[in-house]
């Protein structure tokens, strides 16, 4: 179950990042109470998953989705680069998400 709040956490995190993006500098009303909600649920999320998984492997993890996924989407929505090299570097930071799950207990 931590490991899905985790995730859960970590996709909220794209929420927010992205939503950021929205905001204009805070000047937009409901893409900033969206962004702050995804930033409360997020935050909250990875607290739930931290009661039992190690601080280092959830805060790792948590970022490293919300990485991920915020790369993705601004290549998507944003037209941001796809270049190989920078593909490949998801690339590693999806094997360390996935190597940190394989060698943690919970």
């Amino acid at each position: 179950m931590a490991w899905i709040a985790l995730f859960v956490a970590g996709l909220f995190e794209v929420g927010w990042a992205i939503g950021l993006k929205y905001t204009h500098g805070f000047t937009r009303l409901a893409p900033t109470v969206l962004t702050i909600a995804s930033m409360v649920v997020s935050l909250g999320l990875l607290g739930v998953a931290l009661k039992s998984l190690p601080v280092g492997t959830a805060y790792a993890v948590w970022t490293g989705v919300g990485t991920v996924g915020t790369a993705v989407l601004g290549m998507i929505l944003f037209g941001e680069s796809t270049a190989a090299l920078r593909m490949a570097c998801i690339g590693l930071i999806v094997a360390g998400i996935v190597g940190l799950k394989l060698v943690t207990e919970a």
